[in-house]
């Protein structure tokens, strides 16, 4: 199997380290570093005199340092604006000590020093790639999920078929779907299965999430053809525990665990834990017949009644930290299953009230990494496999309407009778080496092996498995850069990356293999201390997903003749952060971007407009740019703007079978969101109360631009005519959070689409309506 050979492989590795390092284990040091009324202190930076290691605390104050000598050790903290302060310690070999500062403000350098400390988002935005990075703490308290959070991102738009777990598509500077891939930790998520996606996966998992727009890093390893997202769960506080519960309209449960302890020695166990369901029972507009009588009733306000969706999710792991041949060593499972009923199809016209799906995650995992295995050498392995399944279960021989009748109708099911049970047999194997050659040149070299091998049986029609086609892929990527950095100055960085992928369709001898070469280039200068300029190319290339290439078994139909895509990719942008006084602080970013993407994959809606399906076109072009201001006033009042713009122009010439140019040529592509954008609003109370009590007050605006579902220069301008349109989008939310003993209880009120105004993100399929949720969430740090 091939699960023997990713955990076998990683173990053989491990084996080897351990006999080779098992000696002289290094201490560490950890705690919380808070000013003089007791509040966190972010962006601290905390040294060890002397030596070469360092480390900055987070939003939160919290600061973890690794790899410290055994013996006497000076701990050194400096903040601007603060005075620094420093202790002396006696560690023992494996030793990991806690230590908490408290740091006093320096008047007279406050009057004389404007930069201040930053946090892990604001140092990864620094990058010289066109990045933005959310901080996920300060959502903590919200009943988002990562893809609501991402939704608030200059650039992204994420767009949803309905409520909790639907179906979602996230589209990033003109690029969506699977053009953008998904991390965790930088492994990649593509075969995690349904089970663990983003737009299930509660903000509190996360750290923070990094947003790489188009140009996307070698380290990350990956065919991304228009960037790619990275959520960072960080491993901030070694004994700590997180639990939030959230309740709201449409019957809507969350619930979130987050806990770990580590011991002296390092040993550490972490679990994560989440679940979520709803009835998704929001009122819609529709214009329903009676299915027995035929009455017909324009726009008519009924419930959706067959959309129940639920899912759990349990991620633990076992290892050690801190080792000499290990700064984290880390054997995990991740176990989840999840229940969604279908309530319609690409279009609203189509009801079902039986068909629904189920599936499950069982993923065994293998994590390790190594800081100066050998002077300047990191390392880092992962690998996983996912024995999970979904099945698809459509077994009524009827035909629903929206009032919930039901007709008999032959036997072929709602949709196409079937109890398809399959497994894709998903693995991933990852390696990553980076050797620091002085302190400014460094070398990296990554490498990303997956496979794919869909299996599966129906009950309902044995004789099919007989005949049932192989479908397999083998993707392997690697990847190569060099880059050249003077820190707070300029860096530069280069890279190349080599695809191949094998695809196996219907038999063994129906073997397709294909190889891809992209190459690109990432610069940043900094003009001053806040000004900083950007630029980044890369020539792309995307391989076609497995479930593009064989299908969903839902509502995506599959392609085989998909070819892989390729794209040029160019970025330029700023970023400028100033002072009106001490009080009143603006930061402007601002991106251009370019694209031209050949045998570029979209979707459409396939011949009966019942699914959609995968499919190329020549060449499309995409020029545009987003920005986003923002700005602050003391410590108490915060706000942001961001707008995005992007024209997608197909630019086919002719049509398949047509000598003529066609008349969709530069034609704008439809049904992808070309200008949008968001407005936010945070007011931040301190010792409300009493002291320690903090009450934040948030209000947040999405904007979404009308734009057309068909191409433009087809049928008439009016939205009733053929080519029809998406309506203009606004909603308006309202969240307030009262939080006490600074920060341990929490207590959250939302109000989402205050005005309960008609939202889609895709044609005639309605989000939903007006919802109030309540969150509690206890957290406890130790």
């Amino acid at each position: 199997m091939q699960i023997r050979k990713f955990l076998l492989i990683g173990a053989f590795l491990l084996i080897n380290l351990f006999n080779s390092f098992a000696q002289n284990q290094k201490s560490g040091i950890n705690g919380k570093i808070t000013d003089e009324n007791g509040e966190p202190v972010p962006g601290a930076l905390v040294k060890i005199v002397n030596s070469t290691s360092s480390t900055t605390s987070d939003f939160n104050g919290q600061f973890n340092l690794k790899n410290i000598p055994a013996g006497k050790q000076t701990v050194q903290v400096s903040s601007v604006g603060m005075t620094s302060i420093s202790k002396e310690i006696s560690l023992k070999s494996g030793e990991n000590q806690s230590l908490n500062f408290r740091l006093s403000t320096n008047v007279q350098q406050m009057q004389t020093v404007s930069v201040i400390g930053r946090t892990e988002a604001q140092e990864a935005n620094r990058q010289a790639y066109n990045i933005t990075a959310i901080d996920a703490k300060k959502l903590y308290n919200t009943t988002l999920d990562i893809s609501g959070a991402l939704d608030r991102v200059a650039g992204v738009r994420v767009r949803e078929s309905g409520g909790v777990g639907s179906n979602f598509n996230l589209s990033l500077n003109g690029f969506s779907g699977d053009h953008i891939k998904y991390f965790i930790d930088g492994i990649p998520m593509d075969n995690f299965g349904s089970s663990f996606q983003i737009n299930n996966i509660p903000i509190n998992l996360a750290d923070r999430i990094e947003v790489y727009k188009g140009v996307v890093p070698v380290w990350l390893g990956s065919d991304a053809l228009g960037g790619a997202i990275n959520i960072i769960t960080g491993d901030r506080y070694r004994n700590y525990i997180d639990i939030s519960y959230s309740h709201g309209s449409f019957n809507t449960h969350r619930s979130v665990i987050n806990a770990a302890a580590t011991s002296k020695k390092g040993l550490t166990f972490q679990i994560n834990a989440f679940q979520n369901f709803s009835d998704n029972n929001y009122k819609v507009n529709v214009a329903p017949s009676d299915i027995n009588t035929g009455a017909y009733a324009p726009k008519t306000t009924l419930r959706r009644f067959h959309d129940t969706y639920h899912n759990e999710t349990l991620i633990t792991s076992i290892g050690v930290v801190d080792k000499k041949y290990a700064d984290k060593l880390l054997f995990g499972i991740t176990l989840g299953k999840n229940y969604k009923e279908i309530q319609t199809g690409a279009r609203m016209q189509t009801v079902f009230g039986g068909w629904h799906r189920r599936g499950n995650i069982i993923m065994p995992s293998l994590k390790y990494k190594k800081d100066n295995l050998i002077k300047g050498l990191d390392i880092a392995l992962t690998a996983n496999y996912n024995l999970g399944y979904e099945k698809n279960i459509d077994t009524m021989n009827v035909r629903f309407d929206w009032y919930g009748n039901i007709k008999p109708h032959g036997s072929s099911g709602e949709s196409s009778r079937s109890l398809y049970k399959y497994r894709n047999n998903n693995g991933l194997a990852t390696a990553m080496a980076n050797y620091q050659i002085n302190e400014k040149q460094s070398l990296a070299l990554s490498n990303s092996y997956s496979t794919f091998n869909r299996e599966g049986n129906d009950l309902l029609n044995p004789l099919n498995d007989l005949n049932e086609p192989i479908k397999k892929t083998h993707k392997n990527i690697t990847g190569l850069a060099y880059s050249y950095a003077i820190k707070d100055k300029y860096s530069m960085n280069f890279f190349g990356k080599y695809l191949s992928q094998t695809v196996i369709n219907g038999s063994s001898n129906n073997k397709g293999n294909t190889q891809k070469i992209g190459y690109g280039a990432a610069v940043t200068y900094f003009v001053n201390p806040s000004l900083q300029l950007k630029a980044s190319y890369e020539l792309t290339n995307k391989m076609p997903e497995a479930f593009e290439i064989f299908g969903d078994m839902e509502n995506i139909e599959g392609n085989s003749n998909l070819k892989p895509e390729s794209s040029n990719n160019a970025n330029i942008g700023f970023i400028y952060g100033f002072d009106l006084n001490k009080d009143n602080k603006f930061s402007i970013t601002a991106n251009g971007i370019y694209r031209y993407a050949t045998d570029f994959i979209y979707r459409r809606l396939n011949n009966n407009q019942s699914k959609l399906v995968a499919d190329n076109r020549d060449g499309v072009r995409t020029f545009g740019g987003d920005t986003e201001i923002r700005y602050s006033y003391k410590q108490w009042l915060s706000a942001g703007l961001s707008a995005t713009y992007q024209y997608i122009q197909n630019m086919q010439k002719r049509e398949p079978g047509y000598s003529i140019v066609s008349p969709l040529y530069k034609d704008q592509m439809p049904n992808i969101p070309y200008l949008f954008g968001n407005t936010d609003i945070s007011v931040s109370l301190k010792n409300i109360g009493q002291k320690g009590n903090n009450l934040n007050i948030g209000y947040n605006l999405l904007y979404v631009h009308a734009f057309w579902l068909y191409w433009p220069s087809m049928g008439e301008i009016s939205a009733e005519a053929e080519k029809k349109e998406i309506p203009q989008q606004l909603s308006h939310d309202i969240n307030i959070v009262y939080s006490l003993a600074n920060g341990r209880y929490n207590i959250g009120l939302e109000a989402r689409n205050v005005t309960d105004a008609l939202l889609y993100d895709n044609f005639s399929l309605q989000k939903p309506s007006r919802g109030f949720y309540l969150n509690l969430r206890y957290f406890l740090n130790k």
